[in-house]
């Protein structure tokens, strides 16, 4: 697995940092829809996959759970030192319950009306997910606010339009007791092969706020390269990172608008012609000339 040097530039949380993300999904379906079944997510209008931001910092929050779970409390944090607990965890714990436990150890009476700005910052040192991607901390009887999260992901979009398929299988297994027959249908929705594309930002006013510090920025892009490897199951087939590149500006309010450095990452297919089943199938150009005093780190590639 690979590991990020907290002192690289790019884990600067004084500056600012925009990147491009590329993964790609064989044979698996990436983030079902609910209300379609659970088939692949699409745009219904061009056809091309869709991957929720929510899915993506879900893989990014059971990569640091990984790491630090086996540390956590009872409330899904580390009490020795700084934290990297998870706050929206799928451990049983109501999130106001842990709203309400950070309110009460720095001395807040119960109020809606007023944010309680000590718990909100103590709800940020315990859980790393909220010091990077904010949340809403006012449901409860002790209202600690809301937190901007200083990385934003937007939905991936596959480079090409998808077919979401659906098998029918079999399974031997019946569920019902007392049911006279051997074997019982049900379906797999998969995707045959697509490459996804997402962009991030990261916003050091905002970091400022939280606290996001080096380590914090280091342990977020090492999840987005190695959280692949460790989210593995039947229904999502083979997906892989296959290019992280991340634009460095020299200050934080950077030298240049997001949406021109993220169109110097092209991505083209080898032969137009052909259908798409390999990451060999495109090929990724990136224009790298006149940046400077924008830095560019690929990452990955390929």
């Amino acid at each position: 697995m690979m590991k990020i040097d907290p002192q690289a530039p790019y884990c600067n949380p004084e500056q600012r940092h925009d990147f491009v993300l590329l993964f790609d999904v064989k044979d698996g379906n990436p983030n079902g829809d609910p209300d379609a079944g659970n088939l692949p997510r699409v745009d219904p209008e061009t056809m091309h996959g869709l991957v929720t931001d929510v899915c993506l910092k879900r893989k990014v929050r059971n990569y640091i759970d990984l790491l630090y779970g086996s540390k956590f409390n009872k409330l899904d944090f580390n009490a020795n030192g700084r934290s990297y607990g998870i706050f929206v965890r799928d451990s049983g714990v109501a999130l106001n319950t842990k709203i309400a436990n950070a309110s009460e150890a720095v001395g807040a009476e119960k109020q809606k009306k007023r944010t309680i700005s000590e718990a909100r910052a103590e709800v940020c040192k315990r859980y790393y997910d909220v010091r990077l991607f904010g949340a809403v901390l006012s449901t409860g009887d002790y209202n600690a606010g809301q937190v901007r999260g200083p990385v934003q992901i937007t939905f991936a979009r596959s480079i090409d339009p998808i077919i979401p398929l659906e098998l029918a299988i079999t399974r031997v297994a019946i569920t019902k007791e007392g049911e006279d027959k051997e074997t019982e249908m049900g379906r797999k929705p998969f995707v045959p092969y697509a490459l996804y594309r997402a962009h991030g930002f990261f916003s050091p006013a905002l970091a400022s706020d939280t606290k996001v510090d080096a380590q914090d920025l280091a342990l977020f892009w090492e999840a987005l390269l190695n959280m692949w490897e460790h989210d593995r199951s039947a229904s999502r087939g083979f997906m892989a990172c296959r290019g992280l590149y991340i634009f460095t500006h020299e200050n934080g309010l950077g030298n240049a608008h997001a949406h021109e450095l993220f169109e110097r990452i092209r991505v083209e297919r080898v032969n137009s012609n052909a259908v798409p089943r390999n990451f060999s199938d495109y090929r990724v150009v990136v224009d790298d000339t006149n940046l400077a005093p924008i830095v560019l780190t690929r990452l990955c590639e390929g």
